[in-house]
């Protein structure tokens, strides 16, 4: 058994391989079929000294943006560190491959190593652009083709996971935390892995995922589900209410300490200790005590209405306008200015109300979070389900308010309707509850962290609990109150942040799983491997859509600066060709469009390839996972803004440029291979 095979475990996972953690996935038979095939007929036709050169590449910036980050290097040169048929792969290949095949490939494939292979790239963690490539393979055709499937599956994802993770940086702002929740929803156990690395590369704070926390040394962040809190149902099952102070050391019945807070709490934030849940108490108390250090609660498990008197609201009520959006079940559109009836209020209740509006009547019923709402006029009767449940964004800060209050009683006047006031009373339970235990913490000499809100309108819900949190502070004299975090979950996206921006939230750190880890908006770069050049002679493929033609032979790139510091373009050039000078003119032209060229005098150039292995060994002191992280902003703020601003972002000019030398090379290459119609 070789050392690969020693240092994978039953799962074929990661193990410790003294400086790098190597996944025993990624070996050689982690390819496609055609790649050993295509490697038995190169080598029955004689072609095992022949020299090649493949470019890795994409095509298009993913989700719609006008950059990429480049990821999954360090996987790709451990890979090639440990390149390697094993006994066993050879033995199954014998089984596997038609028959046949002659027992002298066999032994070929298992002497085989990445020792004569050359990898040039860009750094990892760098902005990159479409068609530059940013990784170049050099080395004998068979070994480098058999590299093709493996590098670009350590290649696309990373790259495509890291670039997600930045546009997530960039809308969240930097003062907002951002923690990676995905493990549950990601394609499998090495997509989790995966996904919480190159996340914390694009700019994340932290992970869920404590094995990737071990490996990466990513921060590992986590509080508690509701199932915690609904094992609990009363405060007689807390077996455990002593805490010890963390001064003094004196045992103490933090139940009691939590107990008397509440009360006093519940004319502070006008919640009844009646609304709060007892169990959701006990489950708080019980986990402050576990965690006095780190007390994060989640705090939307229960979702207590008030049943408090609110004034009416007199709106203009448009009947066919109201028909039509029940009829395409839009919501309840909330009042915005009180009033009074002959200065009389009415009763809420929490069965729905009932308004007639000259000879129409509408009403609303509240079931399992589902409204249901019948307009009858003389002629037709309308009837719209909605589902009134709690969710992650709504397109207002009112919405959830609408979906999770009670409606109350109305009346209607020549016309008019006079509609409830909306009031917002979702995690009252959950807010009192935290604050009565945070206070019980308090008087022990500790301090909670903060709450987790994982449904519900989240800017409302945020701004809520910071005007609470501050009422506490100034009536507690706790200053520190006002400090307490605010986690939001609940399948966030790009632009569930852009609107809660809008809406003047107040939530500290953003938990994001699914649409992170699945790159729900775009699931994969599309990385490409090519072949430019073998024994010195450069090879194009053609194609009737010009953007699947090859840019041939050995390149080097260059990045052209502007003197403000921001890039302005990327330059492919023949490896044969000076490099282009500071200050000096250089004519850049799109590689297939002929009228596209322009001067360029560039402030700084940047020479973007890097020899990181040659050899057998790696040629460059690797980044670790910090120092990537870092170049990744680095690297971005060499874009302007507009470039990376998430609609309708400015195009980075053509992306690729290509100079005339090779313009002109690309041309005549192609007229050499292009058949020649006929026309009869």
């Amino acid at each position: 058994m070789n050392d690969r095979e020693m240092s994978c475990n039953s799962g074929g996972q990661f193990m410790d391989r003294g400086r790098m953690n190597q996944n025993g996935v990624v070996q050689p038979l982690l390819t496609d079929l055609y790649q050993i095939t295509m490697a038995y007929a190169y080598w029955k036709s004689g072609k095992i000294d022949d020299q090649a050169v493949f470019d890795l590449f994409f095509r298009n910036n993913p989700f719609h943006g006008e950059f990429t980050i480049f990821a999954g290097l360090e996987e790709c040169l451990k890979f090639l560190d440990s390149f390697h048929y094993s006994q066993s792969d050879i033995e199954y290949l014998k089984q596997t491959l038609p028959e046949g095949i002659e027992n002298e490939f066999f032994e070929y494939l298992g002497n085989l190593t990445a020792h004569d292979v050359t990898l040039y790239a860009i750094d990892e963690g760098t902005v990159a652009f479409p068609r530059v490539p940013i990784i170049k393979i050099e080395g004998p055709l068979i070994i480098v083709q058999l590299l093709e499937t493996t590098l670009l599956t350590l290649v696309n994802y990373a790259s495509l996971m890291a670039t997600n993770a930045a546009r997530y940086r960039m809308v969240a702002g930097k003062h907002v935390k951002l923690l990676e929740f995905g493990l549950r929803r990601a394609q499998g156990p090495d997509g989790g892995l995966s996904a919480s690395k190159y996340s914390y590369t694009g700019g994340f704070d932290g992970t869920s995922n404590v094995l990737a926390g071990k490996l990466f040394n990513i921060p590992v962040k986590g509080t508690h589900a509701h199932a915690y809190i609904t094992s609990f149902s009363s405060l007689g099952e807390l077996k455990t209410r002593l805490l010890k102070h963390k001064q003094t050391g004196v045992m103490e019945d933090l139940l009691e300490h939590a107990i008397r807070h509440r009360q006093m709490l519940s004319h502070v934030l006008d919640v009844s200790t009646e609304e709060s849940s007892e169990g959701e108490l006990a489950a708080m108390v019980s986990y402050a005590i576990a965690f006095p250090d780190g007390f994060m609660a989640l705090v939307d498990t229960y979702d207590v209405k008030s049943r408090e008197t609110e004034q009416i609201i007199q709106v203009p009520y448009d009947t066919k306008s109201r028909a039509s959006q029940l009829m395409n079940g839009a919501p309840l559109t909330p009042p915005t200015t009180p009033s009074s009836i002959n200065g009389q209020q009415q009763l809420s209740t929490l069965n729905g109300y009932n308004g007639k509006i000259n000879g129409q009547h509408e009403s609303v019923v509240h079931t399992n979070g589902l409204s249901k709402t019948t307009l009858v006029t003389e002629s037709t009767t309308v009837t719209a389900i909605t589902d009134t449940s709690t969710s992650s964004l709504s397109s207002t800060p009112t919405s959830a308010a609408r979906a999770t209050t009670a409606i109350t009683t109305s009346t209607s006047f020549n016309g008019t309707a006079y509609l409830p006031k909306y009031v917002e009373k979702s995690f009252r339970s959950g807010l009192l509850n935290f604050s009565a235990v945070a206070l019980a913490l308090n008087d022990l000499g500790y301090h909670a962290l903060g709450i987790r809100i994982d449904s519900g309108d989240l800017a409302y819900l945020s701004c809520l609990a910071r005007e609470a949190f501050e009422k506490v502070a100034e009536r507690f004299k706790v200053p520190w109150f006002n400090k307490l975090t605010i986690v939001a979950s609940n399948d966030i996206n790009e632009d569930t942040i852009l609107s809660l921006n809008e809406q003047g939230h107040k939530i500290d750190c953003f938990g994001i799983g699914t649409h992170l880890v699945t790159c729900q908006r775009q699931p994969a770069l599309g990385c490409v491997y090519k072949l430019v050049e073998i024994n010195g002679q450069a090879r194009i493929k053609l194609s009737q859509d010009v953007e699947k033609v090859t840019m041939p032979g050995n390149k080097n790139a260059y990045r052209l600066y502007s003197a403000d510091g921001h890039a302005l373009i990327d330059l492919l050039q023949k490896d044969t060709e000076q490099p282009p000078a500071v200050g000096q003119k250089v004519l850049c032209r799109h590689p297939f469009q002929e009228s596209k060229r322009a001067y360029v005098i560039p402030s700084h150039v940047e020479s973007l390839y890097k020899i990181y292995w040659q050899a057998g060994k790696i040629c460059q002191q690797l980044p670790t996972l910090e120092q990537v992280r870092e170049k990744v902003q680095i690297s971005l703020k060499t874009l302007r803004n507009d470039h990376k601003r998430t609609l309708n972002p400015t195009p980075y000019k053509v992306k690729v440029a290509v100079s005339d030398n090779l313009y002109n090379f690309i041309h005549d290459l192609w007229l050499q291979n292009a058949p020649i119609g006929e026309l009869s």
